[in-house]
């Protein structure tokens, strides 16, 4: 089935892509591959959500569905740059960062909410390699930032 046809059956509205908030743009294409900037939380309504994961800070479900939201708006932005999913032939690395307490150690659950929003889209090309990674810190205090790597047919 299709990345398009998948969104539908899933019954996935992807969002306006953000506005980049710095001075870099959303995506980059070369070649055969687009690289997507780190995106952020943010819902339509333009605010994003915001959290220190673990401690008494935000939950480990809490900030997958962030990090689900983060792979919206990375979709969304990917859709922009190449006009339609169904040009992506593997999701190939993503990096994602996590806004986390210092004795917090379980980041890769954390980003599994963008990994399985890849997965359930494009199915076996949907699988990639990633790092997980704690951060001191990220813009706005957002709880989770992603990047990812994209190749096309």
């Amino acid at each position: 089935m299709s990345a398009e046809a998948k969104l539908k059956e899933l019954g996935i509205e992807l969002p306006n892509p953000p506005t980049p908030m710095g001075s870099y743009v959303g995506a980059v294409r070369t070649g055969n591959l687009v690289y997507i900037s780190g995106q952020g939380p943010r819902k339509p309504d333009n605010t994003s959500i915001t959290g220190k994961v673990g401690g008494t800070g935000m939950s480990i479900e809490d900030a997958q569905a962030a990090a689900r939201l983060v792979g919206l708006n990375a979709l969304a932005t990917l859709r922009a740059e190449i006009g339609n999913l169904d040009q992506v032939k593997r999701i190939v690395k993503v990096f994602g960062m996590v806004n986390a307490a210092p004795d917090f150690n379980e980041h890769p659950k954390v980003i599994n909410g963008y990994s399985d929003l890849m997965f359930e889209v494009f199915g076996e090309a949907g699988r990639h390699a990633r790092s997980a990674v704690g951060m001191g810190s990220l813009p706005f205090q957002i709880p989770v930032e992603v990047e990812m790597i994209v190749e096309l047919v």
